[in-house]
């Protein structure tokens, strides 16, 4: 099958990169449909090509003759967003549209100055977007398309107040699209609410993890697992490997050690500038660093061309976000391999990826680095007591009504 089979105009496929030679099964699927005018949610596996299949049909319904918001795409983070618009750039500047993106971290007055200028494709994360519309900088009144990429992270309450303010300005007859790997069913009702006889499209039995990923399970004590890490990238010698960890601290603490043991290494985070994450990004797509170490900021949505490791040095404790964490390799059809260290203590993370997944998932000790640690008992009922209480320091304490009579006694000479 090819690009022209689906609908597209003689335009938009004239317009198409050159490494798009035919398309993947979600644009095959998704595209007519979104052509045709209805909803669609779709679910699809990461690195399977979800912003060509919105995008194109958007960028297809887009009239040039008129300069104000057409089209907008709503992401969860920066780097996202900066991904999707430059995508979308690379066809819309040849058809003559104006793709503007909105997102924390870039000047406001450049993004107004895009804006005004006659944006007709937005790129937005939803604090920066509602802020505009707030401000009444930006009009979503004719807005006839409205996609939300990684839709299961914008309908989770970290962003759905937001999410939900966003879609009172827009009409009721635009057309709405929904695209995620993960969606949980807690969320599907969520999803459902924003649209309206919705077609869903699968192209992946959801929640699944791409085939092409060979996946390695390795048990190790938790004090052992940044030494594990360096004895593995020291073996192996990958040209690229992109590290996740829990905790933005645990991020910089990593790289440093990491750093110590002679690794070209780099660290990545919401704590960061803007501009610092965007160079840091480049640099590691660029190959100029070895190893990036990461939280979930880059676990959605991320391309890294024919990136071949992603290592997990700790579970995320939501069993989803491992699914797109490991879609950063093995994506466009390339193999890849998807490493985690393991301790005790993340078993029951552990369980829910096997539950979600329904992969086995096999764990092996990691030669060199034996198991000490004791598991978890995770059989018992009975929950675990607290240390009794000092009812005598408690009375003690209550009875002090300054806090000078808090500090010790000085001893006598």
């Amino acid at each position: 099958m090819t690009f022209a089979s689906l609908q597209l105009n003689k335009s938009v496929l004239g317009a198409l990169p050159s490494q798009l030679c035919q398309p993947t099964d979600i644009q095959r699927l998704a595209i007519p449909s979104i052509i045709k005018g209805s909803d669609v949610l779709a679910l699809a596996q990461t690195g399977s090509g979800k912003t060509y299949a919105y995008g194109l049909p958007m960028l297809q319904r887009i009239d040039t003759e008129k300069k104000h918001a057409q089209c907008l795409v709503l992401v969860p983070t920066r780097e996202l967003a900066s991904q999707v618009s430059d995508s979308l750039k690379d066809v819309g500047v040849k058809l003559g549209i104006q793709v503007a993106m909105l997102c924390g971290g870039v000047s406001a007055e450049y993004q107004q100055a895009e804006i005004e200028n006659g944006a007709q494709l937005v790129v937005a994360t939803p604090g920066r977007l509602l802020d505009f519309l707030n401000k009444e900088l930006i009009s979503l009144k004719s807005l006839a398309m409205f996609a939300l990429d990684e839709a299961d992270r914008l309908l989770e309450m970290g962003f759905w107040p937001d999410v939900q303010k966003i879609f009172s300005f827009v009409p009721a007859s635009r057309q709405t699209l929904l695209f995620s790997a993960t969606l949980p069913e807690t969320l599907e009702n969520a999803a459902l609410g924003l649209m309206s006889k919705p077609e869903r499209v699968i192209a992946n039995a959801q929640n699944s993890v791409v085939e092409d990923i060979h996946e390695q399970l390795y048990l190790v004590n938790k004090g052992s697992k940044p030494q594990a890490l360096i004895a593995l990238l020291k073996q192996n010698n990958w040209p690229q490997v992109l590290v996740f960890v829990a905790e933005k601290k645990a991020a910089d603490n990593l790289a440093k050690r990491l750093s110590k043991a002679g690794i070209n290494v780099d660290s990545l985070h919401g704590d960061k500038e803007q501009a610092t994450r965007e160079q840091t990004l480049a640099e590691f797509k660029a190959q100029n660093t070895q190893v990036l170490i990461t939280t979930d900021l880059l676990s959605r949505g991320i391309h890294v061309d024919e990136l071949p490791v992603v290592i997990n040095a700790d579970l995320p404790e939501n069993a989803a976000v491992y699914v797109h964490r490991v879609g950063r390799t093995a994506r466009a059809g390339n193999n890849g391999l998807a490493i985690s260290l393991v301790c005790h203590g993340e078993t029951l993370a552990l369980n829910a990826i096997r539950k979600l997944t329904g992969r086995p998932m096999e764990t092996t000790e990691l030669e060199g680095f034996p198991v000490t640690d004791k598991p978890a008992d995770l059989t018992s009922n009975t929950e675990r007591k607290r240390p009794p209480r000092d009812k005598k320091a408690n009375r003690r304490s209550q009875a002090k009504r300054s806090i000078k009579q808090f500090k010790p006694k000085r001893k006598s000479n």
